[in-house]
């Protein structure tokens, strides 16, 4: 039966990953037990173990709902990079974007949680990065391609293009979150940062006028 186009049970694994998503970011992976996730999900734990066998595969799924969060981001830099929006300030529109977006403070304490369990967990972290931030890179180098063949942008290595301009909209911000266990910007100034980046980025790699 399906209540909204959503199944008993598939309504159940969202119940259970979102409550297990706030105990996890709230306690650690170490600190949480199945039985919490239970009770925040308003099921017993054995409903919890039957639908995911331990607290591994739960944490796992976690992880990979968390990552596809980013998807809006990825489906609007084909919008935001077309000829058309490019020339109405798309780039700036998805620089903001991606920066507010990124630095969201549950999406922050996750990704604290992941590289604090790296080490036995890899395949955690290859699987946020490749499904988050690798897919986001190539959309955009792919954008940055056809951008350049319009003569719109000036670039001999889109892919590296594209790292610029990330590396230009994270890596102070991102740094500062995760080394001090806050987001002590506003979003008014994420969108500062953001718009210092891509004018700074258009500098090096925009068209030149004839």
């Amino acid at each position: 039966m399906k209540i909204n186009g959503e199944t008993r049970s598939a309504r159940k694994d969202r119940e259970i990953i979102e409550a297990a998503t706030a105990a996890f970011i709230a306690k650690g992976y170490d600190g949480t037990s199945m039985e919490e996730i239970a009770t925040k999900a308003g099921a017993s734990k054995q409903t919890v173990y039957k639908h995911f066998t331990d607290k591994e595969t739960l944490f796992s799924e976690v992880v990979e709902s968390t990552a596809s969060q980013t998807n809006d981001v990825v489906e609007s830099v084909t919008m935001l990079l077309s000829e058309a929006q490019f020339m109405e300030g798309g780039l700036q529109q998805l620089a903001r974007r991606m920066t507010t977006t990124l630095m969201d403070d549950n999406l922050l304490k996750l990704r604290r949680l992941i590289i604090a369990n790296s080490d036995r967990m890899p395949q955690l972290g290859r699987s946020w990065y490749e499904k988050g931030f690798e897919r986001m890179l190539a959309s955009v180098a792919s954008c940055f391609q056809k951008l350049t063949s319009r003569g719109l942008l000036q670039t001999s290595d889109p892919r590296l293009a594209a790292s610029h301009l990330f590396g230009m909209l994270l890596w102070i911000p991102m740094n500062e979150a995760m080394f001090t266990g806050s987001n002590p910007r506003s979003k008014a100034d994420l969108e500062r940062h953001a718009d210092a980046s891509v004018e700074a980025f258009l500098a090096a790699y925009g068209a030149r006028l004839k």
